[in-house]
């Protein structure tokens, strides 16, 4: 993982864009499911692809798929470029009143597939999800 100086080498866009969505609900690309229990979704990106700034509040679980390359930016500026292994799954909790902001783009030759889940029995609330249309 390597780690490029914070907002000062950002586009003036893309701070934009971080402060427009900083309360983005949507976690993924697809909402496959949600129930009483949690959300379940895809991230599906083409190469060169990004899925917008979205915001993190309740536990969930991510599995990449299919490998590859990623460039992310955080809300604290940072901006990372992670390499997935197909298969490497990590667990993220957030206690009351945390969260966590960021985009994904994917950096390699391939689609990069994640799928994941958020748990609605998590210290925060889900956020609401009004601009979000589940999967037919």
């Amino acid at each position: 993982m390597t780690q490029a100086p914070s907002f000062s080498e950002w586009p003036p866009e893309l701070r934009d864009e971080l402060e427009a969505n900083s309360s983005n609900p949507a976690v993924g690309t697809r909402l496959l499911l949600e129930d009483e229990y949690a959300r379940h979704w895809e991230i599906r990106l083409t190469p060169g692809e990004r899925i917008a700034f979205h915001r993190h509040v309740l536990d969930y679980v991510w599995t990449c798929v299919s490998g590859g390359t990623a460039i992310s930016h955080t809300g604290d500026g940072d901006t990372l470029e992670v390499s997935y292994e197909v298969g490497e799954t990590r667990r993220l909790s957030f206690g009351p009143g945390e969260w966590m902001v960021h985009d994904l783009a994917n950096a390699g030759d391939e689609d990069l597939i994640f799928t994941t889940v958020e748990y609605l029995g998590s210290a925060n609330d889900a956020l609401p999800l009004d601009r979000v249309r589940v999967a037919a």
